[in-house]
């Protein structure tokens, strides 16, 4: 069975990050030339002394081919647009990252920033006898952009669940998640941020590896800094679109100390508090305490960054549905 979950967690995890790294590769290319004024700053080339405008300038470059002749090379000219709209893109994000703090991603609780990137999380957890393991590969995290300076948009494939017990293997729920920041302040200018989520979970896996049902959740999230000092904190609820007798309704509350080391080290501790109301579980509270550690982000090459991340949630309830969750988190911002 060992060599099974290894086996399975090297092919899926190398299936990711060569997928991701294609990507990578592609936006590499599309926005070289970009230098670093923040670790993701991005820049358009300065246009030659034309004695022009920079319109002018752009429209009399394409309008021009090698001879000094006019050339209408599609393939060229698509190119050019493609180009302009990835370093628009990159713009919109410097612009959305320098309006906000610089906190770093906690290992179970929500980010409670804007954040573009690429995230794959393991995890591996003592089931209820505490006899056999359960493994998720994936975790409910995925693709992460920001398409405008106030909102976020994340995408999350279906985890994949591994179990030493004689459930069934199988894949979970897609998930996703849509952020807005309604209010937020530098470091030096405040050091805070406010914002509404909404997100939910379609029931794309089999119980119980999946919910069976599509549930929506609404999130208030907040943080603030106090030197190197951060607190971000979450408070949600888990609303079942069907299946509410069964599923329950879940308050969901979550919050992470975090402190700053050299600007690349950052331990942490949180706690996991989720309570239930109706369904087969109505009345329970379940809370964990997660310690962790984050390392990052390292520059990998350009806008490409990496971080690492690490943490266990321990019980600290009498009642959970697992105990000692180990968590494995890799990022790539970009």
């Amino acid at each position: 069975m060992a060599s099974k979950l290894g086996t399975s967690c090297a092919q899926r995890s190398f299936c990711f990050i060569a997928i991701f790294s294609v990507f990578a590769a592609t936006l590499r290319a599309q926005t070289s030339g970009e230098s670093d004024a923040y670790p993701f700053s991005s820049s358009v080339p300065l246009l030659s002394l034309c004695g022009q405008s920079a319109g002018g300038c752009l429209l009399s470059s394409a309008a021009l081919g090698h001879d000094g002749s006019n050339s209408n090379d599609t393939s060229s000219s698509s190119s050019r647009q493609q180009d302009d709209w990835v370093h628009s893109w990159m713009r919109k994000v410097d612009e959305a990252r320098a309006s906000q703090p610089h906190f770093v991603s906690p290992v179970v609780t929500t980010h409670v920033m804007l954040v573009q990137q690429y995230r794959y999380d393991m995890s591996w957890q003592q089931d209820p006898t505490g006899g056999t393991l359960t493994s998720n590969y994936g975790a409910s995290r995925g693709l992460e952009i920001i398409p405008t300076t106030r909102f976020e948009v994340g995408i999350f494939s279906p985890g994949y669940f591994v179990h030493q017990s004689k459930t069934p293997d199988g894949f979970g729920d897609l998930s996703w998640q849509v952020k807005f920041r309604a209010f937020s302040a530098t470091e030096g200018k405040g050091d805070y941020f406010v914002g509404f989520f909404f997100g939910g979970s379609f029931p794309t896996g089999t119980p119980p590896n999946g919910l069976g049902h599509t549930v929506l959740t609404p999130t208030f999230a907040a943080a603030k800094g106090l030197g190197p000092w951060d607190i971000q904190t979450t408070i949600g609820a888990n609303l079942p679109a069907t299946g509410a007798n069964v599923l329950g309704r879940m308050i969901v509350f979550n919050s992470a100390v975090d402190y700053r080391i050299k600007g690349k080290i950052w331990p942490m501790l949180e706690q996991n508090s989720t309570f239930w109301s109706g369904g087969t579980l109505d009345g329970k509270k379940e809370v964990f305490l997660t310690p962790g550690l984050v390392l990052g982000s390292f520059p990998l090459a350009e806008r490409l960054h990496l971080s690492i991340g690490s943490g266990v949630q321990i019980a600290a309830t009498q009642f959970h549905q697992y105990n000692h969750r180990w968590i494995l988190s890799v990022r790539f911002p970009f």
